[in-house]
């Protein structure tokens, strides 16, 4: 096995069948000598064993059902049944998996969907780490490799603050501190929650630590898995835009968009050559932090779980005409629109001249997949109610097609699948991070248009046109952020950080229906593929479960309105 985040981890709770000793046959008692655990002085005197304790931070447990079946989650959702998408207007996931009631409003601290145990996982992440920290130094190591490995320890501790800024807003801050049972938790301090600004503060100083002691690079077999000085930046970048932006004003625009340039001028990423490709190539110079999978290693494989029912798959994230309809439509080589349903020729045609990065992300009725076109269409459409495996056909006619790799199989994918990387941040992100902060700070100056347009320039797009009014660029790079980070846990973050999720997240679940004519046209016609979809204020931020606030007797504050 190899010491890494990948699904073959070396478990530092090993589950053994415990041995056990009568010590006489007239002695009434048992000798048991437990082996379910590795002892503190075993971690602390074995430095290989103390890096393999460092390396498993990088996941966590399993704490819910249909949660990286098969494996331990990592800082995300990844590859799991439902997408974090599947809870925006991006997506639906066709078979509900604790995402419905969100998308209706229905959260709550008794109900949390999908969306529980962020909390719970993020602060045991948070003990382990602070765990590793106090017994590094009787760990026998070289001083460079303790402060390397103390470095990383920041930074997955500082990921998971993040984490729990981004959904709680206002967290605990636990310091360095390890708690045991046997503490004394009647102390105040253990249950406080801080500002966000506090908050924002302590993980950006975590952030510039790790920088500060990380390497340029990783020279392992896995390089883009383990933290490095660009993934610090890069996490520091997205936390400061989050910090200013309107629902945490914690921050400014010109610090955010420092951060952002900070990554860009150490000149160690660049854009992939091709959109499609990027999500499938683990080596990619895009990729600024990753985790990545084994073949063999059993896991949700991609293919089968958001194919489309006509070829043997379960549907799955299926995403809604609210995200396909973002996707502008290009009139020429220096033009492109929004697209209209409005517009007869828009409307007659929806497929056609959009955006490249929609083809590469939405399986739609006529697009060549594998051995054939996607048939969504009624009567008779493979894909669609009337073809086989039809309990598994999408609720809104379409299918997932980013991620997706056509040379691994739908059926039977188990002892193949795996080969994707799931990115945690890449550089696209930080030039729209860049052109978002600056934009706000300054206006849209030219290094705003660059950031833009080299992401559209790679995505096959026309540049912006020029003369945008600040507030046109904002809605420009909203959408820019909209299509190209599509499905990849952005969008839920950023209508809430923007403010206008009161607007996007109550706008219906829009899907779409497509008749075959007599004549071998279609008709298209919008339909809700969800029902009841409803957004309060309150929901800008995650309550915490409510069990959590029990174990606290109540002294841990709920977020507000809950």
């Amino acid at each position: 096995m190899k010491r890494n985040i990948k699904n073959t981890y070396i478990w530092l709770t090993l589950i053994v069948c415990m041995t056990v000793f009568l010590s006489s046959c007239n002695e009434d008692f048992l000798d048991v000598t437990t082996t379910d655990r590795i002892s503190d002085d075993a971690i602390t005197s074995d430095s290989s064993l103390f890096e393999d304790y460092v390396i498993n931070r990088y996941m966590g447990v399993k704490l819910q059902d249909k949660e990286a079946e098969g494996t331990n989650p990592g800082f995300g959702r990844g590859f799991e049944y439902a997408l974090w998408g599947s809870i925006t207007d991006e997506a639906i996931y066709n078979s509900d998996d604790n995402t419905w009631a969100i998308h209706r409003g229905l959260l709550s601290p008794e109900a949390t969907g999908i969306a529980g145990t962020l909390w719970s996982r993020s602060y045991r992440s948070i003990r382990e780490c602070n765990y590793a920290l106090q017994i590094i130094e009787n760990v026998p190591m070289s001083a460079s490799r303790k402060q390397m490995l103390i470095a990383e320890l920041k930074f997955i501790r500082a990921f998971r603050y993040h984490d729990l800024i981004r959904n709680y807003g206002t967290v605990v801050l636990m310091g360095d501190k390890v708690y045991y049972l046997s503490d004394n938790l009647t102390d105040e301090s253990l249950f406080k929650r801080s500002t966000i600004a506090e908050g924002i503060t302590y993980v950006v100083s975590q952030l510039e630590e790790a920088a500060a002691g990380l390497p340029a690079s990783n020279t392992s077999a896995w390089p883009l898995g383990r933290a490095t000085k660009g993934a610090a930046l890069a996490l520091k970048s997205r936390l400061l835009l989050y910090a200013a932006s309107p629902l945490y004003g914690a921050s400014s625009w010109e610090t955010a968009a420092k951060a952002a340039k900070d990554v860009m001028d150490l000149g160690s990423y660049s854009l992939h050559n091709n959109y499609q490709s990027l999500f499938l190539t683990p080596s990619s110079n895009e990729i600024i932090f990753e985790r990545l999978y084994v073949i063999g290693a059993r896991h949700v494989c991609l293919e089968i779980s958001n194919g489309a029912n006509g070829y043997g798959g379960w549907a799955g994230n299926t995403p809604l005409q609210n995200l396909v309809d973002s996707y502008e439509v290009v009139e020429d080589e220096n033009t492109a629109v929004p697209f209209d349903w409005n517009n007869s020729a828009h409307a007659s045609k929806p497929y056609t001249d959009r955006d490249p990065r929609f083809y590469a992300t939405i399986l739609y009725n006529g697009a060549t997949y594998r051995d054939r076109q996607v048939e969504t269409f009624t009567p008779g459409g493979q894909d669609s109610k009337d073809g086989k495996d039809n309990w598994n056909t999408s609720k809104t006619g379409y299918y997932l097609r980013k991620f997706i790799d056509e040379k691994l199989p739908i059926n039977n994918p188990w002892d193949v699948a795996g080969t994707q990387p799931w990115i945690y941040m890449r550089y696209a992100e930080i030039l729209l991070n860049y052109a978002e902060a600056q934009n706000e700070a300054a206006g849209p100056d030219a290094s705003v248009y660059s950031a833009i347009n080299q992401i559209r320039s790679r995505a096959g797009m026309p540049d912006l046109p020029i003369g945008l009014s600040q507030s046109a660029m904002r809605t420009a790079i909203q959408r820019e952020r909209q299509v190209e980070l599509a499905f990849e846990e952005h969008r839920f973050y950023d209508v809430r950080r923007w403010k206008i999720a009161m607007d996007t997240e109550n706008q219906p679940a829009y899907g779409i229906t497509i008749t075959k004519n007599a004549d071998g046209t279609f008709a298209y016609t919008r339909k809700v593929a969800l029902d009841g979809r409803k957004f309060e204020e309150k929901h800008y931020w995650l309550p915490i479960p409510l069990a959590e606030i029990q174990a606290s007797n109540g002294k841990l504050q709920q977020s507000p309105n809950y």
